[in-house]
């Protein structure tokens, strides 16, 4: 490949102190995500409660509402990653971010606390208006910023202490990566049950309260690391490198490409990518006529070509994951309400329906370190990968329990409301739920922090944080998708039903057909699942190719001394 002398990344020759980083930094950032997730996974368990019995909206705009907050909210992660890989330190973009998040808690809590602040009773799918819509709007808005700002930033962040290039840091980062989802899994767990057992019994503003404290105290905590931390230096705007290198394609069109890739424009770079055959026009940004000058917007490197070919592979990953997240969309919101009309007794004790999350989260609190200290070890020894299975399969695994939990959804509901409507006095168990539950949060435990490791290793430096909110982008799209199946499956199927009513329009949960829309959601999985496993294989890691790369060197190589002999 062609070379120039002193040609040099923005951030490549950023030196990583040996003193600072590893898991002695990465203890503040664990701490700040198990603090910040005992409010924020609190208010996603109950939040569609205190939508539908304090802010006076119906049913389906409760879930509705609570599934645009959420998709909000994981939408905004790209502007956390983007701000982080930019213009702010990762560090400095969490607690900004946090500080809105802050914020947004407590005016949750304020108007909460204030029966002027809300709605009363109007019989309409939402009675919020005026100032309380005003304060009601901001207050989510505010909540979605901060959090989504925060996810998009923390786990790079943490990520970012351990060096790739070092065999040992390489595997820590791995264990990172299940200590970030441990750590997000004990602060659920306290946030749906603590959390919420004392907003649904002694007051909403009690578990708003709450989760300020602990969130003001996860900043804290985040800030008072600064010493100990691995700051990565900021590069490009992801947006500009990536336009560059559509801008040089398309300027560069009419070159014809060399028969020798090593004659595509390269710089002398450690971090330097080697070639790969897909999307082969986009070479032709590393193409130089005769006379060029090689510069930017004309010219890129083979190296930044083939991360804009890393990011375009990693779209159909992204989009193949969606489905599963609209999936967990009902966990979140009906699910929630079927717990509502069930028997909340264990004994004497009432559980909250909100709770009934937490039956995940104890499997994958057990499962996490089992995972990681038997089955990564033992499957390393198998397959001689330093994380035991690759990160798609990972996600492969979670996926197909997806499949599984929403079958197990469709019996359930099923079983709930023939009992709910032969002996309304006496509705079965919240327990029945804990099926789907467990096996979503095992799929959840796989499918998530699969995806985050798998961008934050293929990403390109420059955009790491950005990379990994692409999987919380999948997220975001899950739960905006699943407001869209609820209203277009309603609008279909009221022209079908003899009751002219949606499968998921009537205002009591039993005269629904919440079961159907379970088993539509199955076979909508159990197709992309399908059509995942094509992406999957069809992708191309980073080290495969320049395991390819150095292979086709050696392979040359030997040809040439044989021509010689």
């Amino acid at each position: 490949m062609q070379d120039v002398e002193n040609g040099e990344s923005p951030i490549s020759s950023y030196p990583l102190s040996k003193e600072k980083g590893g898991f002695k930094a990465c203890m503040f950032v664990l701490v700040l995500t198990t603090l910040e997730n005992i409010g924020f996974v609190a208010n996603m368990s109950s939040l569609v409660l205190y939508f539908h019995l304090v802010m006076q909206f119906d049913l389906s705009t409760s879930a509705n509402t609570l599934t645009i907050f959420l998709g909000s909210t994981f939408l905004l992660t790209i502007l956390g990653g983007l701000i982080s890989d930019t213009y702010l330190n990762r560090l400095y973009t969490c607690v900004l971010f946090s500080i809105l998040e802050v914020l947004g808690l407590l005016l949750l809590y304020i108007q909460a606390k204030s029966h002027k602040l809300q709605p009363d009773p109007c019989g309409k799918s939402s009675c919020v208006k005026g100032s309380e819509a005003v304060m009601f709007y901001c207050t989510i808005f505010l909540l979605a910023l901060g959090a989504g700002g925060v996810k998009g930033s923390v786990a790079a962040l943490g990520a970012d202490q351990f060096d790739q290039k070092d065999p040992k840091e390489a595997k820590a980062l791995a264990s990172f990566f299940n200590s970030y989802q441990f750590s997000i899994t004990v602060g659920s767990i306290i946030g749906v049950t603590i959390v919420v057992w004392i907003a649904m019994n002694r007051g909403w503003h009690w578990g708003f309260l709450i989760s300020l404290i602990a969130t003001s105290i996860g900043v804290v905590i985040l800030a008072l690391g600064k010493p100990f931390y691995r700051i990565q230096a900021q590069g490009a705007s992801p947006l500009v490198k990536i336009s560059q290198v559509i801008v040089a394609a398309i300027r560069n069109r009419n070159v014809p490409l060399p028969q020798d890739a090593n004659e595509l424009y390269e710089i002398e770079d450690n971090d330097a990518i080697s070639h790969t055959s897909q999307f082969r026009l986009l070479d032709k940004a590393a193409s130089v006529r005769r006379g060029m000058d090689p510069v930017p917007w004309t010219v890129c490197t083979v190296t930044q070509v083939e991360e804009v070919k890393i990011l375009i592979r990693m779209l159909p990953i992204i989009a193949s994951t969606i489905i599963m997240n609209t999936c967990m969309a009902q966990m979140q919101t009906y699910s929630v309400l079927q717990g509502y009309i069930m028997n909340t007794h264990l004994g004497s004790f009432k559980i909250p329906s909100a709770s009934i999350p937490v039956i995940p989260l104890i499997f994958m609190s057990i499962l996490l370190p089992i995972y990681e200290f038997f089955f990564v070890p033992l499957a390393r020894k198998i397959t001689g990968h330093p994380t035991g299975i690759t990160q798609l399969q990972r996600v492969g695994i979670g996926l197909v329990l997806s499949v599984i939990s929403m079958s197990i959804a469709g019996v359930v509901e099923v079983k709930r409301r023939h009992k709910a409507l032969e002996d309304p006095l006496h509705p079965i168990s919240l327990f029945w739920l804990s099926f789907q539950y467990g096996v979503f949060g095992v799929a959840d435990m796989f499918t998530v922090i699969g995806l985050i490791e798998f961008f934050y290793r293929e990403a390109p430096k420059w955009m790491r944080s950005l990379s990994t909110s692409f999987a919380l982008l999948s997220l975001s799209f899950g739960y905006f998708l699943s407001t869209a199946f609820v209203n277009l499956v309603n609008a279909v199927t009221k022209k079908v039903t003899p009751s002219k009513r949606g499968w998921l329009e009537a205002p009591d949960l039993n005269h629904n057909k919440l079961e159907l829309f379970y088993w539509f959601l199955a076979i909508l999985s159990l197709l992309n699942f399908f059509n995942y496993l094509f992406w999957a294989s069809w992708y191309k890691y980073k080290t495969d190719a320049n395991d390819e790369e150095t292979q086709s060197k050696a392979v040359k190589g030997t040809s040439a001394v044989a021509a010689e002999n």
